[in-house]
């Protein structure tokens, strides 16, 4: 994918030596636009506990895709198995570097995830969204899980897509 600068947009599945570099990218969104959703207060309990460790544990279980414009990171996105099934997936950590918001890569970041073998082998696949990224998933076919739009115990919407035949 290009950008509008001619910039192209490289995907490369997950190292470890990433880890540092997507959890700055992790806290700048979490500090510079979920903040305006959630306050202070709350962004301050999610710096606390998404940290290098907490990115390497999910990195454990989870096929994460690293996205790069030149020589930094400015995406990351991660689908898992949804609590071992072999029939529902989940997306995780999904974020963009703020000055790249609006430029295409979360859309490139939800159609590399749809296309890893854990959503394609998935019957229906869930994500928890933040107030900030809801309607940005439901633009991309997620809707509201069991048709109930309520925030959860973490602030966050569930969002479900199903794949039948047809979209397999």
């Amino acid at each position: 994918m290009k950008l509008s600068n001619g910039n192209e947009i490289i995907v490369r599945p997950y190292r470890e030596e990433d880890a540092e570099e997507i959890i700055k990218l992790i806290i700048r969104n979490f500090k510079e636009v979920n903040v305006k959703d959630y306050g202070e207060e709350a962004i301050a309990v999610h710096v606390a506990t998404h940290d290098v460790n907490w990115f390497k544990g999910m990195a454990e279980y989870a096929h994460v895709y690293v996205f790069w414009n030149g020589d930094k990171i400015v995406g990351v996105g991660s689908i898992s198995s949804f609590w071992g099934s072999p029939t529902e997936s989940i997306l995780l950590t999904v974020f963009v570097l703020p000055e790249f918001h609006g430029q295409g890569i979360g859309s490139q970041i939800i159609d590399t995830l749809e296309s890893d073998e854990l959503f394609l082998r998935a019957e229906r696949i869930e994500i928890p969204a933040s107030i900030t990224a809801v309607e940005f998933y439901r633009k991309k076919g997620y809707e509201y899980k069991n048709g109930i739009k309520e925030l959860d115990d973490e602030q966050h919407y569930r969002l479900e897509k199903f794949r039948t035949a047809e979209t397999v």
